[in-house]
């Protein structure tokens, strides 16, 4: 019989590929936060802009993507980190929107900001910048990825922005920590299951 320092949940956990970091194991790699973010090279990262799209270009995104949350930027030109909002949240808020706002339509323009745009002359504007987590957890593209695997497990996080100088790059969610820690084990990171 082969006794190992894990209990009968750990290795049920194990079996299962369930999505779990565990706080006893260390990591020991010399990655960093930008080799393990998404997007990738040559892809494109899901964004929301402060004050430059519509309820149509939302839910469009919404619809296309199933990202749990968002990172809101400035414009797409200029992608300083405005802050994160979660599907749930725009989703309750723009259902809600069409029911209260009186002539809200496709065109409004969608704000996450106190401002309003200088010319109101097409449908109301809607305002969400009290669903924005204006201060989400972030880390840098030069942050040891040993550090970004104990932020999750410590405060039990989902995702954390990656961002350089206040420039958003990229995302990196427990799934990619996950299959991440995996592949540094030289195990099959396609066991990672997520529902």
């Amino acid at each position: 019989m082969l006794l190992t320092p894990r209990g009968i949940y750990d290795a049920h956990i194990a079996l299962n590929g369930y999505p779990f970091l565990d706080s006893k194991e260390e990591f020991a790699h010399t990655t960093l936060a930008a080799d393990v973010m998404q997007p990738k090279r040559n892809e494109t990262l899901n964004v929301i802009t402060q004050d430059s799209m519509t309820v149509d270009d939302v839910e469009n995104l919404l619809k296309e993507t199933e990202h749990n949350g968002y990172p809101v930027v400035v414009s797409k030109e200029n992608q300083y980190l405005v802050g994160f909002v979660l599907r749930r949240d725009l989703n309750l808020a723009i259902a809600n929107a069409k029911r209260l706002i009186e002539g809200l339509n496709g065109s409004s323009v969608v704000l996450f900001t106190s401002t309003m745009p200088t010319q109101n002359l097409g449908p109301p504007a809607l305002k969400l910048k009290k669903i924005l987590d204006m201060a989400p957890i972030t880390v840098t593209d030069q942050t040891p990825m040993e550090t970004v695997v104990d932020m999750f497990r410590k405060l039990g996080l989902r995702q954390t922005l990656v961002t350089h100088n206040g420039r958003l790059l990229g995302v990196i969610t427990k799934k990619d920590v996950l299959r991440h820690v995996k592949k540094m084990d030289d195990e099959d990171p396609n066991t990672v299951l997520f529902n």
